[in-house]
């Protein structure tokens, strides 16, 4: 039944998109027989918000992945820079959590790391909606942030690094066999700085698949019976990405170059000092807005990369 509501939804767009065209033509002939002037602003009205359903439904055409449809499932880890990278990581998941709430998508909290000192040194969450994963593989990589740090009593200038992982959500795909046997389950007790996070049993679990050595796991959840449940889901979406990684040419049509993550390997800078700007290295879309940006105004970048990558196909 999900599988019907996304096509009958991917219909629905352009049966909207003809009423729109033939609302317009109907505006146009009735400012010309009635020869009035007044209907010119109306006519001005609809076709602009015409231009922009149309715009949107280009975009989601190019939402043609396997796997484009389904939720998404984030991880962000720091990387060089210390407490600085770990601030940049708890600015990252604001950022994705405010675009998610603008979008109309749901979220939920998989694990979460604290850094020793301030920020998050590593959090997993989903990201629940049409097209999710469609729309958010573009966030795939590593994010450089440099600004003025809030943390260096002399107010230098620092440069901080995290990576982005992205994976479609996968509910169930039975060509995904995963042998009892070839899991590693742990249980431990869930941590965190307070309230859900702690919890009085070994509820959080960790699952590592030993043939490939993929590690999941999830500590959010209250039972251990829903923890487990929640990282099978996300080992079997690991497993199919390597799966496509497998079968694919080439390592870097699906995940790109594997990099550090550190100077030279960032798809996207977010600079604080001496302007602000964030820039896509891929794509070049860049703007000056580095606020709106962190406040989950990411569309620039997420439409653009999806015109970049069918471009370059």
């Amino acid at each position: 039944m999900q599988e019907v509501k996304y096509y009958k939804s991917k219909v629905s767009i352009f049966d909207n998109l003809e009423t729109e065209y033939e609302d317009i033509l109907v505006l146009i002939e009735m400012a010309i027989e009635e020869n009035d002037e007044g209907l010119i602003s109306e006519v001005d009205e609809t076709f602009e918000s015409f231009k922009r359903d149309f715009e949107e439904a280009k975009l989601n055409s190019l939402l043609d992945g396997e796997f484009d449809k389904n939720n998404a499932i984030l991880s962000l880890h720091a990387g060089a820079g210390g407490t600085e990278a770990c601030d940049w990581v708890a600015m990252l998941y604001r950022m994705y959590i405010r675009y998610a709430e603008r979008a109309g998508y749901k979220t939920e909290l998989i694990d979460m790391l604290d850094g020793e000192e301030a920020g998050i040194k590593s959090v997993t969450f989903s990201i629940i909606g049409p097209n999710a994963y469609g729309f958010l593989k573009s966030e795939k990589g590593v994010h450089r942030l440099v600004r003025i740090s809030p943390f260096d009593s002399s107010g230098r200038r620092h440069t901080s690094f995290a990576a982005c992982d992205v994976l479609p959500e996968i509910e169930d795909d039975s060509t995904i066999d995963i042998k009892t046997e070839d899991l590693k389950i742990d249980t431990y007790r869930a941590s965190g700085a307070g309230g859900q996070h702690v919890n009085t049993t070994d509820s959080a679990v960790r699952i590592t698949h030993i043939p490939t050595g993929i590690v999941v796991q999830c500590q959010n959840e209250r039972s251990q019976h829903k923890n487990k449940d929640r990282a099978m889901k996300m080992l079997k979406s690991k497993l199919a990405e390597a799966m496509e990684i497998e079968r694919m040419e080439k390592l870097d049509d699906i995940r790109g170059d594997v990099k550090h993550i550190d100077f030279g390997s960032q798809i996207r800078s977010y600079v604080f000092q001496p302007y602000n700007m964030v820039k896509d290295h891929r794509t070049s879309a860049e703007t000056g807005n580095a606020n709106g940006v962190m406040d989950g105004n990411i569309e620039l970048f997420i439409n653009e990369y999806l015109k970049w990558i069918h471009k370059s196909e």
